[in-house]
């Protein structure tokens, strides 16, 4: 049985390199795939905690969908978002997107 530490320490790992995407990238897709990386080490948080704590309950499970469910919407939006600043400025990266500029 692999232990609890292990999934922790993956998760963490997962959660500090979409932070960095986060945090580095220019790229508003960039950044969407780190965010996206950040919320599957929390749900890799919780399917262990889950897993170790109490594995004769389904709320380690539910918690997990509901976080994908957050996260296909948030994708779906930030996508649809991009996709309507490409269309209106000609780019995705952060630094060159001004809409309050005329």
């Amino acid at each position: 049985m692999i232990p609890l530490s292990w999934y922790l320490a993956v998760a963490a790992i997962l959660f500090v390199i979409g932070f960095y995407g986060v945090l580095s990238r220019r790229n508003a897709i960039a950044i969407l795939m780190g965010i996206e990386l950040m919320l599957n080490a929390v749900n890799l948080n919780l399917v262990a905690f889950w897993r170790y704590t109490q594995p004769d309950q389904v709320a380690g499970q539910v918690f997990a969908i509901i976080v994908i469910t957050v996260a296909a919407a948030e994708a779906a939006v930030g996508l649809a978002l991009f996709i309507a600043l490409y269309r209106l400025r000609g780019t995705v990266h952060i630094d060159e997107i001004d809409l309050l500029r005329g």
